[in-house]
């Protein structure tokens, strides 16, 4: 019979994963500016020296951030309704409080904010971003907007300037809930936000009235 793997293997296995964690929750925290390598390493459990062994830099740190936390959320989306056969009223009714249950449960809302707030001084956020995530979000709504333009449920338009349309109001719930919430402002219910958003886009771009 084969011998367990050693402890300290596994644990060194998952050393990246423990350090991408920390980093979410330290970069959410801090900003990208003011978070700090030591507290990420203490954070995650390891050592400064052990941190450096698997990301050189922060901007490394941010890369395994967006990819490995939050592109996977974009991908599961992405895959579950491309491949659903539904009406598109059906799609956007579950796309969109979907969207902000996501970035409800995990802290997305808090990493846009800082890329928002922090590209000027480090581009390379705002590229990591847009290149994994607003090209793939945009390019999943607009792609479903093109097949029910062909299929006579929506109307004519450019299904790209459609899908931001569409997203817009919610990224600025998203941003309201992480910048002015937390200094007095309204708290906002994002997925009643979601709910009621998606009627009022159906409403204009529906070619026919439901039933």
């Amino acid at each position: 019979m084969a011998k367990p793997e050693p402890k300290w293997r596994r644990r060194k296995e998952e050393r990246p994963g423990d350090i991408v964690a920390a980093a979410l929750q330290v970069f959410s925290e801090k900003g990208f500016a003011g978070a700090r390598i030591e507290e990420i390493a203490k954070r995650a459990g390891v050592s400064k020296g052990t941190l450096y062994l698997y990301f050189e830099t922060k901007e490394e740190m941010f890369r395994a951030v967006v990819r490995e936390v939050v592109v996977p959320n974009v991908e599961t989306v992405r895959a579950a309704f491309e491949a659903a056969d539904l009406p598109f009223a059906d799609l956007l009714r579950l796309f969109l409080p979907r969207f902000a249950e996501i970035v409800t449960r995990a802290p997305i809302g808090a990493v846009a904010k800082m890329v928002v707030g922090e590209s000027r001084n480090f581009p390379e956020l705002a590229k990591v971003w847009h290149d994994d995530v607003i090209l793939k979000a945009v390019g999943l709504i607009a792609g479903l907007i093109e097949r029910a333009q062909a299929r006579g449920e929506v109307r004519p338009g450019d299904p790209r300037t459609h899908a931001f349309s569409i997203m817009g109001p919610m990224l600025i719930g998203m941003l309201w809930r992480e910048t002015f919430t937390p200094v007095g402002g309204a708290a906002l219910d994002l997925p009643a936000i979601a709910r009621q958003h998606a009627e009022t886009v159906l409403g204009g771009l529906l070619l026919e009235r439901e039933p």
